[in-house]
């Protein structure tokens, strides 16, 4: 089983965007070093918490600081932006570095309604639901069979990203690699399973591929592990209530958590963390891996300090035997 990382570059309180981005890269060094196989970059929008608004922009940095780890979008959310435009962008990173680029599309809005529309190019005009028009556009470009790009374009290995039953029926129809959002939704595995059941070979995939992108922290015990959990549980509280903050210190976290009055390991109510010592996240990714029918998992490590975040996937890599 391959592990690998997403990176939703998190924003400590009382610290910047330039901060996080370069916590990223700092990562992204880290992890090229202990042996993960690719390393992704999600995209949001508008959040006082999550710094990264475009991967594109980030998968040079990171590909530039790294030498072997496959680099790429975890994802782009299509819907927002021209099938050839992300095309291009991709070809030019692909182009720098060959045969490490990915490119995971989502269909997500990554963002509340409001920024969506802002991003459109016409804020007053409704958001086409068009997205598997634009994957074929996408697919066209990428397989050089589109008439607006010269024959030497470069293409990434393309990735379909989802956290619905929707996603993975298009997945399987298109025969696309197929990333699950578990840290979203923890009730994929059967979804997985219709992918694997329906999948169709393409020119770009002759089996099934899944990956499955799960929340981890780890520490040198359970209970540290669980403590350093509160920031991530606290921000996500709070986005479900319809706030965006900096990750929290974990003393913060824990004063607001007793306020609520519910046990740490129950919030957010429904959100999966694998938590604990190495042994048990190497159970509870394992678990999860068998769950999803799984070729790779995607780790996605959110805590205040970067020190821990950064030792929390030496912890694992460790545990892991990866090839450093």
């Amino acid at each position: 089983m391959r592990l690998s990382v997403l990176d939703q570059s998190p924003i400590p309180e009382g610290q910047g965007i330039g901060d996080a981005l370069r916590h990223t890269l700092d990562l992204a060094q880290l992890t090229d070093r202990l042996g993960f196989t690719r390393y992704w970059l999600a995209e949001h929008h508008g959040a006082a918490s999550l710094a990264c608004a475009s991967p594109e922009v980030m998968i040079g940095p990171v590909a530039g600081v790294t030498r072997r780890i496959r680099v790429g979008s975890g994802g782009v959310m299509l819907p927002h932006y021209s099938a050839l435009k992300v095309a291009e962008s991709f070809s030019m990173l692909s182009g720098l570095y060959p045969d490490r680029i990915d490119l995971g599309i989502g269909r997500a809005a990554g963002t509340s309604q409001r920024v969506s529309r802002a991003l459109q190019r016409d804020a007053n005009a409704q958001l086409p639901d068009d997205f598997p028009e634009q994957m074929a556009e996408l697919r066209q470009y990428l397989r050089n069979e589109h008439p607006l790009l010269p024959d030497h374009f470069e293409s990434p290995e393309l990735w379909l990203l989802g956290s619905s039953g929707q996603s993975a029926d298009w997945a399987a129809q298109w025969g696309l690699p197929y990333t699950f959002a578990d840290f979203i939704n923890p009730e994929g595995a059967g979804f997985a399973a219709y992918y694997r059941r329906y999948f169709r070979p393409s020119d770009l995939l002759a089996e099934p591929k899944v990956a499955v992108a799960v929340s981890v922290i780890c520490a040198e015990t359970d209970a540290e592990a669980m403590r350093l959990s509160a920031s991530v549980r606290m921000l996500l509280l709070h986005l479900f209530r319809g706030r965006t903050i900096p990750m929290p210190p974990v003393e913060k976290a824990e004063a607001f958590q007793a306020g609520e009055g519910i046990p740490s390991a129950l919030l957010p109510v429904g959100r999966r963390f694998i938590t604990g010592s190495p042994a048990t996240v190497r159970a509870g990714i394992e678990k999860v891996a068998a769950e999803y029918g799984a070729d790779e998992i995607l780790i996605v490590t959110n805590v205040f300090e970067h020190a821990l975040r950064r030792r929390s996937y030496e912890l694992i890599a460790g545990e892991f035997g990866l090839a450093a």
